[in-house]
């Protein structure tokens, strides 16, 4: 039961720590005035005891859930109601969760078996049922603006298609995704406006936080300065579900409860900053393994404590191509440093990403971490040893969280571990037909939603103005902000 009088807790934007909000009122903003990722203060992160821990194995995805979200959401929402919204959102029937044993002390938990066969879907759904609630609580209607590298889009797309009181525009970089990933957002039709832009993932990301910021743009399109918020992993809503995942994990597995490893494959690091929040409740994750593609600035920073954005390099693992990862702002957080992105004061547009003007505890992030990048090759050389060795298929990020654990083991266990290992896979193989042919010789089944989409039209909205190339790559353009605002007010204005 939850404690009529627990006091709710309150998060911070992690550019003043000063400015604080409650869950829904970090939900329904998105992003705070000031650019910063809300969090919870480290020493406010609510405990779960080990007894509970152990009293959750055998119970449902949607009852775990509720044991550790209550705890972030007491005063908020009425315990009756939370227990309908996760159960609605992690319907057995609509999103199994499975943990197979592989081999050894290794497991993999399938996170791919949702509405768009992605982890994706998981804390999607969670936020878009929250939000729902809050805005009907309310009276009021929302934009959520999202910015996707490949699964993001269509798990967010599906979970808020046909909501009441929410829009939906998702940015997606052309050419950067697979068709099925692509197909998943913009055969919806409705509520949900799919804009491909001329880019990459990092440009979709600032296109997207800047509308989000702009609240002037949102005044004079809707009458209301707060209409736009994120279902990005910005969003706190988008966050706290992802420290669900291996209280889970823990539950389907023989052992851990002295220690287990987590090895999660990362992209913008929304999965993975879920995971070191859940260290911190109390469960005995001894190593969280952050295995990352080409794009290596988090491995290369942990390793000499200098953070440089450098161009995003195109890589199987589509939805991990991100060179300078949001929550990353939120780990440097929590580890007691400061990271920004400096901004034009004027426009608000980013000048340099990633300026840490104060460091964090790299010896704790140290202990606690380990992070390593992962080439194309390997991708597919992993991809193909798996499945000949276990007959198991993996799709391309997966195999990030594969290979990763591999290179963990062998470089400080050799063959001597005796802690269980937990793989999180993040999408069928079926999204990503192409690669997984090319590594074991066989084309992966097509998930049956995904088929169904095959042959339905699809609504995309063009952002065809160019992105400015700079030394440190791709950035966004003024005219790109202006031909996306156009084209909005055409959307929501009939213009």
């Amino acid at each position: 039961m939850l404690h009529p009088i627990m006091k709710k807790i309150t998060y911070y934007s992690t550019n003043n720590k000063d400015y604080r909000v409650t869950f829904e009122e970090a939900l329904l903003e998105g992003m705070a005035p000031d650019y910063g990722l809300y969090m919870i203060a480290r020493d406010e992160i609510p405990k779960i005891t080990m007894d509970k821990i152990k009293a959750m194995k055998g119970k449902s995805y949607s009852e775990i859930a509720f044991e550790v979200l209550s705890l972030y959401l007491a005063g908020e929402i009425p315990e009756k109601k939370l227990r309908e919204l996760l159960e609605d959102a992690y319907r057995e029937d609509k999103i199994p969760t499975d943990v197979e044993h592989i081999t050894g002390n290794i497991y993999i938990m399938w996170l791919t078996k949702g509405p768009t066969y992605s982890f994706k879907d998981y804390a999607a759904r969670f936020f878009g049922r929250t939000l729902n609630y809050f805005l009907g609580e309310k009276g009021l209607k929302r934009v959520v603006v999202v910015a996707t590298s490949g699964d993001t889009g269509g798990a967010v797309a599906d979970a808020l298609w046909g909501l009441d009181n929410v829009e939906n525009i998702v940015f997606f970089p052309g050419g950067s995704i697979s068709e099925g990933q692509r197909r998943q957002m913009t055969t919806l039709g409705k509520n949900i406006y799919a804009f491909q832009v001329n880019g990459d993932f990092d440009v979709c990301q600032a296109l997207a936080k800047k509308i989000l910021g702009d609240k002037g743009f949102a005044l004079e399109v809707f009458g209301d300065r707060d209409r736009f918020t994120s279902a990005n992993s910005i969003s706190l809503g988008r966050l706290l579900p992802q420290a669900v995942y291996p209280f889970y994990a823990l539950s389907g597995i023989e052992g851990g409860f002295e220690g287990f490893i987590a090895s999660v494959p990362s992209g913008n690091f929304g999965n993975m900053m879920g995971t070191v929040i859940a260290k911190q409740m109390g469960l005995p994750v001894s190593k969280i393994i952050c295995g990352v593609n080409e794009n290596t600035e988090f491995p290369d920073f942990l390793e000499s404590g200098i953070y440089t954005v450098r161009p995003s390099i195109k890589s199987p693992s589509s939805a991990m191509i991100v060179s300078h990862p949001s929550n990353l702002a939120r780990l440097i957080d929590f580890y007691g440093g400061h990271m920004f992105d400096e901004r034009d004061p004027k426009t608000g547009q980013v000048i340099k990403p990633g300026v840490i003007d104060k460091m964090p505890n790299l010896d704790e992030m140290r202990r606690d971490l380990f992070s390593v990048g992962v080439t194309n090759p390997q991708h597919y050389e992993t991809m193909r040893e798996v499945y000949k060795k276990y007959g198991v298929i993996l799709d391309p990020h997966g195999a990030v969280g594969w290979r990763s654990l591999e290179i963990y083991l062998e470089n400080f266990y050799g063959s001597q571990y005796d802690q269980p290992a937990v793989i999180y896979e993040t999408a069928d193989p079926g999204k990503f037909p192409d690669d997984v042919e090319k590594a074991i010789g066989i084309t992966p089944e097509l998930p049956p939603g995904i088929k169904k989409q095959i042959s339905m039209e699809e609504r995309i909205y063009t952002i065809e103005s160019e992105p400015l190339k700079t030394e440190k790559g791709l950035q966004l353009s003024d005219d790109q902000i202006e031909e996306a605002k156009e084209k909005i007010r055409a959307i929501f204005k009939g213009e």
